[in-house]
C-alpha cells in the first residue's frame, strides 16, 4: 500500500497536465464543432509563422548567451578562487533571480532601463547620452531578450555549477602529469565532459524563455509577435478570436517543448555516466 503516498501526485498531474493537454488536443482537431484538420493547416498562415520564429530567434539567442555567460560565472566562482562568502552570496541570489520573471520582472526593467527609468534618465543627465537615441526599446525584439537574460544567466549557474564541481582533480592531475598545459586539460578533457551538461541546460534554456508570457505581455503590450501572446490573441482576444486555432498553436509548442526536454534527458544521462566515473 506504499503506492498510496504518490496518489494525492498522480491526482495532481492528471488535473493539471493530462486533462488540459486532452482539452487542447480535442480543440484543436475541431473546426466549427466538427472534426477537421484545417486549424493546423491554418498554422501557416497570418501572424502565426511570424510568431513562432520570433519565439525561437529569442529562445535561441537567450538560451545561448544565457549558457555561455552563465558558465562563465560558474568557472569564475567555483574554480577562480573567490571567497566562499562570495560564492555563498551569488549563488543564493541567482536562486532568487533565476525565479524572478512576470510582471515584477517587467516593471523592474521598466523602472530601470524604461524612457523614463533611473539608468536612462542618469545617463542623460550626467553624460549628456540618451539610450533612446540608439534605438533601444525594452518593448523590441532586443530589449525582451535583454530581460530575459536577466533570469537566464543565474538558471543556468545553478544547474552547471554542480557539473563543474563533479570534475575530479585526478582528472586534471593526469593531464599535468602527461604534460598538458591548463589549456589543454579544458579543450580536451574538462570540455568534453561538460559539453552534455552544457548543451543540455542550453537546451533548458530555450524552454524556459519559449514558454514566458507574462513578462513579455508586459513589455511589449501584444505588439511582438510571440507564440504565447498569440495564443492567447486567439483563444480570448477580440480580434484575432479563434480558439482552435490558438490549440492548435498551443500543441505546436508543447511538441517542440517535448522535443526539447527529451533532447535534455538523453544529454544529461550520458554527462551523468561521465561524472559518475
Amino acid at each position: 500500500m506504499s503506492w498510496v503516498g504518490l496518489l494525492p501526485f498522480f491526482l495532481f498531474s492528471f488535473a493539471f497536465i493530462v486533462m488540459p493537454t486532452v482539452y487542447l488536443v480535442v480543440g484543436s482537431l475541431q473546426k466549427n464543432d466538427e472534426p477537421s484538420l484545417q486549424n493546423y493547416a491554418d498554422l501557416g498562415t497570418g501572424i502565426i509563422p511570424l510568431a513562432l520564429a520570433t519565439s525561437i530567434e529569442v529562445s535561441v539567442v537567450t538560451a545561448v548567451a544565457g549558457g555561455i555567460l552563465g558558465f562563465l560565472l560558474a568557472y569564475a566562482i567555483i574554480l577562480g578562487g573567490l571567497p566562499k562568502f562570495l560564492r555563498t552570496a551569488v549563488m543564493t541570489f541567482s536562486g532568487v533571480a533565476s525565479n524572478f520573471a512576470g510582471v515584477p520582472l517587467a516593471l523592474a526593467f521598466t523602472f530601470t532601463l524604461g524612457q523614463l527609468g533611473v539608468i536612462t534618465v542618469l545617463l542623460k543627465d550626467t553624460l549628456g547620452f540618451d539610450l533612446r537615441s540608439t534605438g533601444f526599446r525594452l518593448s523590441d525584439k532586443l530589449g525582451l531578450e535583454l530581460v530575459y537574460l536577466y533570469f537566464q544567466i543565474p538558471l543556468m549557474l545553478l544547474i552547471i555549477a554542480p557539473a563543474i564541481d563533479g570534475l575530479k582533480k585526478e582528472w586534471r592531475e593526469a593531464a599535468e602529469n602527461m604534460g598538458a598545459t591548463p589549456g589543454d586539460y579544458w579543450r580536451r578533457v574538462a570540455l568534453p565532459i561538460l559539453t552534455p551538461s552544457i548543451l543540455g541546460t542550453m537546451i533548458l534554456l530555450f524552454g524556459n524563455a519559449f514558454g514566458a508570457q507574462a513578462t513579455a505581455y508586459q513589455l511589449t503590450g501584444g505588439a511582438l509577435p510571440l507564440a504565447t501572446l498569440t495564443i492567447s490573441a486567439q483563444i480570448s482576444g477580440d480580434v484575432l478570436h479563434n480558439p482552435g486555432l490558438g490549440y492548435a498553436l498551443a500543441m505546436t509548442m508543447i511538441a517542440i517543448m517535448a522535443v526539447s526536454i527529451g533532447i535534455y534527458t538523453l544529454l544529461q544521462r550520458r554527462a551523468e555516466r561521465w561524472l559518475r566515473s
